[in-house]
């Protein structure tokens, strides 16, 4: 299957649909239906839902019961049969149907030319506007069962699973309309069961904020089943007799909601998303919570699997799902300004409650005037006004060595001096020449040789400085260097800029580094001084300053040798927070890179570092996050000092998110990506 098919990737796209609906004339509902079945066949999608007794109108009361109405049902469930011979789609329509001695609710499952199921509404509503129980059987505990439709005999119950036997991770669960509202939903149960999606048909007349109540209920749904929630209600055309319609229809996916309708429209539409199979796999496994609760409700009951063949698309059709460039960063103001709040505030009330059961009442760190100290510099003055403490008990060094830019330099003091912490500056130089003379470096010698040992004498002598001060001020030593780098092994073992007493940054991406930055300053956290140095040090390349460059040469650049961290910290949340395959991540983000002026961008980021990138550079750095996350960084983070974790899209401690053995390989990654991303 062709590396840009979205089936190839463990995603399925399914449909939300609304038709006009024409009062108690299955004859003309089957045509509308069957139109925007073969809509969502052209569009390749998986499974097309409809609303509740789409097929008859819902709000037909009486008619329902009349049988020339029952046998048109029929017609036109054998139309849709029949015509679905050469659609793709899995259509789940509404119709009222005959068993027995009563009359269904029912939904109606219908494939390539065959009733797969069809399955009947368990609960009843029969009060307020609601009369149900007055027109139907209820369908709760029937299981096992066969009923005639559409001139054949298809299983029928609440005990049907439908699972696409070429689509992994596709099994369909449906329910009716009501069955969402209660407490213990027959959703729940299918998902338990195995369904990854869930359908529901509903008919649902809109009154003020019934909508707002769908909504909730879907989502919840959706988050609690770690499913996909297809909702479709009923719209125009209904009778307007004592009730009005909306045809609300929404698409979530474990608590995000991937695209909704607008409601009220006056004619019948669809919409589409991409759901991610893979995604609710993952979550699945590695909840286990999920499958205790399976074994805990089990009650003998015999699900009946429904197999059947997709034929899904095998090139290119698109990508109907939003994906974030900064999965990290919401685009969405009020969702990024929430998580800066909250993510600022975590850092802070781990830094207090560390100072204050140590009995602590100073820190130390170094400044290098770079965004990473920047942050936790103002983390640290913030807790040091929640403590009640002056803000000159934290001794802030900048420590300048062989690389160090004037510029970098200036911004160290100045924040220091805006902040009003004890400052002061420690010349590394003397001490690292020292030491190179004594290791025997040819740097020693005089000779110009800048390689990693070069590097890592200077980084490890300002942690031994640090550490020092700590000792003698009665300090602790705080930490700056964030979960990208940790992720990437971008940081000195030991006595480096990997140890400290504590480190408020392990659990915040550089990605997120920058906005939490843009937070403090639009949140007015600090005085208009420090807001000024604060814009200034967002602006500036992000260097380890380590190796000196001659005049009119570029300064060293971290991104220019392990990569964009845009990049890499969209491989590190898919990596790290959901497992995926390497070449499934590098789908993802050539859709969400591959155009600087598609998709939304987070609030205030700079026009002009809006980038980029072709799926042949996204396969180079990813790459190199591969054998750096995997082959060679782990050791480094099996001993990484404490902090808070921060985003749920996971942390690197050995003691929460993330264990793994420090001398792994990424063979099995590499070979993934080798095997299925083109070059």
């Amino acid at each position: 299957m062709n590396f840009h098919s979205i089936y190839r990737h463990g995603f399925a796209r399914v449909a939300a649909c609304v038709t006009a609906s024409s009062v108690a004339n299955p004859t003309a509902n089957a045509a509308a239906i069957l139109a925007a079945a073969r809509a969502c066949h052209d569009q390749n999608a998986a499974v097309a839902v409809f609303p509740e007794l789409c097929l008859s109108g819902y709000a037909i009361e009486d008619l329902v019961k009349q049988d020339p109405l029952l046998d048109a049902v029929q017609r036109g469930l054998l139309t849709l049969v029949e015509a679905s011979h050469d659609l793709m789609p899995v259509l789940i329509v509404g119709a009222p149907l005959r068993f027995a001695h009563r009359i269904y609710n029912c939904a109606v499952v219908i494939h390539r030319g065959e009733v797969l199921g069809v399955i009947p509404k368990s609960y009843l509503p029969t009060y307020r506007e609601f009369y149900e129980g007055r027109h139907f059987a209820s369908g709760a505990g029937i299981r096992g069962e066969m009923i005639e439709v559409a001139e054949t005999m298809a299983p029928f119950g609440t005990d049907l699973l439908f699972a696409a036997a070429d689509v992994a991770g596709l099994v369909i669960g449906v329910e009716i309309c009501e069955d969402m509202w209660i407490p213990v939903t027959p959703a729940s149960e299918l998902a338990l069961a195995g369904a990854t999606v869930l359908a529901n048909l509903s008919g649902s007349p809109i009154t003020v904020g019934r909508a707002e109540s769908r909504s909730l209920l879907c989502r919840s749904t959706s988050a609690r089943c770690l499913a996909a929630y297809v909702y479709a209600a009923a719209g125009v055309g209904e009778s307007t007799t004592d009730l009005s319609w909306d045809g609300q229809t929404s698409i979530f996916e474990n608590g995000v909601l991937l695209a909704e309708s607008e409601r009220f429209r006056q004619t019948g539409q669809t919409i589409f998303a991409d759901v991610d199979l893979d995604l609710l796999r993952q979550e699945r496994a590695l909840m286990g919570t999920f499958d205790d609760n399976a074994r805990a409700q089990d009650t003998g009951v015999h699900w009946r699997r429904i197999g059947f063949e997709l034929q899904p698309a095998e090139g290119d059709i698109g990508f109907r799902r939003s994906i974030e460039r900064f999965p990290f960063v919401p685009s969405d103001p009020a969702r990024l300004d929430q998580d800066c709040y909250e993510a600022y505030n975590i850092q802070v009330a781990g830094l207090t409650q560390r100072l204050r059961a140590t009995g602590t009442k100073r820190i130390v760190i170094g400044v290098s005037g770079g965004l990473d100290s920047t942050h936790a510099l103002i983390v640290a003055a913030k807790a040091m006004d929640l403590l009640g403490l002056p803000r000159t008990n934290i001794l802030a060094y900048t420590m300048p060595g062989f690389a160090t830019g004037a510029q970098s330099k200036s911004y160290a003091h100045a924040l220091m001096a805006a902040l009003e912490v004890s400052a002061a500056e420690l010349d590394i130089r003397p001490a690292a020449t020292q030491m190179l003379k004594d290791i025997g470096h040819p740097f020693g010698r005089g000779e110009q040789v800048y390689d990693v040992t070069f590097e890592n004498v200077q980084a490890g002598l300002r942690t031994d400085y640090l550490f020092r001060l700590a000792n003698d001020r009665g300090g602790l030593v705080l930490g700056t260097g964030d979960l990208s780098e940790l992720a990437l092994g971008w940081c000195t073992y030991g006595v480096g800029d990997q140890m400290a007493h504590y480190n408020v940054n392990a659990g915040v991406p550089k990605t997120l580094i920058q906005h939490l930055i843009r937070w403090v300053i639009a949140s007015h956290q600090f005085s208009a001084d420090v807001d000024r140095t604060l814009e200034a040090v967002l602006s500036a390349e992000i260097s380890p300053e380590l190796v000196p460059v001659k005049e009119g040469e570029t300064p060293q650049s971290t991104q220019a040798a392990i990569g964009p961290y845009e990049l890499q910290d969209f491989n590190l949340f898919y990596t790290l927070r959901y497992g995926m395959r390497p070449s499934k991540i590098a789908f993802m983000a050539h859709h969400a890179w591959r155009d600087a002026g598609a998709g939304a961008w987070p609030p205030h980021f700079p026009d002009d570092k809006r980038n980029a990138y072709a799926l042949v550079d996204i396969r180079k750095w990813l790459e190199v996050f591969l054998k750096r996350f995997f082959a060679f960084s782990q050791f480094k983070r099996s001993a990484m000092p404490n902090g808070p974790k921060v985003v749920a899209g996971g942390a690197l401690s050995p003691r929460g998110d993330w264990r793994a053995p420090s001398d792994g390989n990424a063979t099995a990654w590499l070979e993934d990506l080798e095997r299925n991303v083109p070059k």
